[in-house]
């Protein structure tokens, strides 16, 4: 399984120029080909290049599991046909919302989907309906950014370190284990801080060793 530690473009806030299932991985255009094989060779998914209306904050707008990826509607027509060409029966779709940077606001998996709770009714279903899961509406420690504050894949769940032990058992009922901590040498926000899915996890290279075995040991890489 792949733990490890890097940077895209020089930055150590790697989730935010990736986004990740366990089927596959988009990626912003700009990053180098050693940091797409870093992040192949950990994640174990092929690897699709696009940006979401000239932007390569993928990891910031789109979301993904192994039945959908969601994009939002200022996402360019060639953008979205070049997720769909590399989906291979994957779903892609269109969600039309004001809070469209989707991957900061859903945290999902196969099976359940967090989402921030200033989602609609009807945002909400297309949510769920789409990515064929279950939905809770929770913020985590105070933010209701809940993807770009934690880190979920199919295996494990790891939380940011101000997680109230009230959210704790909240998602513990849902979703089984969960684990605490911190990214990039102290930040809260590791869902911008890290890629993961089931086969393994990047985290910005400033993540320190205690973090780094936190975070893996949260999504059973270890």
């Amino acid at each position: 399984m792949g733990i490890v530690k890097g940077s895209i473009l020089g930055n150590s806030y790697v989730g935010a120029f990736a986004t990740s299932s366990d089927r596959l991985t988009i990626l912003t255009p700009a990053a180098t080909k050693n940091e797409e094989e870093l992040i192949r060779e950990a994640l174990q998914t092929d690897v699709v290049r696009t940006t979401v209306n000239g932007s390569g904050l993928v990891g910031i707008y789109t979301v993904a599991n192994s039945r959908a990826v969601l994009v939002p509607e200022m996402m360019e027509r060639h953008e979205i046909e070049a997720i769909r060409k590399a989906a291979h029966g994957i779903e892609v779709h269109v969600l039309r919302t004001g809070l469209n940077a989707l991957k900061n606001n859903i945290l999902a998996n196969d099976r359940i989907a967090v989402i921030n709770p200033e989602y609609s009714g009807r945002e909400e279903k297309e949510i769920a309906d789409f990515l064929g899961v279950e939905t809770m509406r929770l913020p985590i420690g105070g933010f209701q950014t809940v993807g770009a504050s934690n880190i979920m894949t199919n295996k494990g769940m790891v939380l940011n370190n101000k997680a109230s032990d009230e959210e704790s058992d909240m998602l513990k009922k849902a979703f089984g284990s969960v684990s605490y901590s911190t990214a990039n040498l102290g930040a809260s926000a590791i869902g911008l801080c890290a890629v993961a899915n089931s086969n393994g996890v990047v985290v910005g290279e400033e993540t320190t060793g205690f973090e780094l075995a936190r975070i893996a040991e949260g999504l059973d890489l270890e």
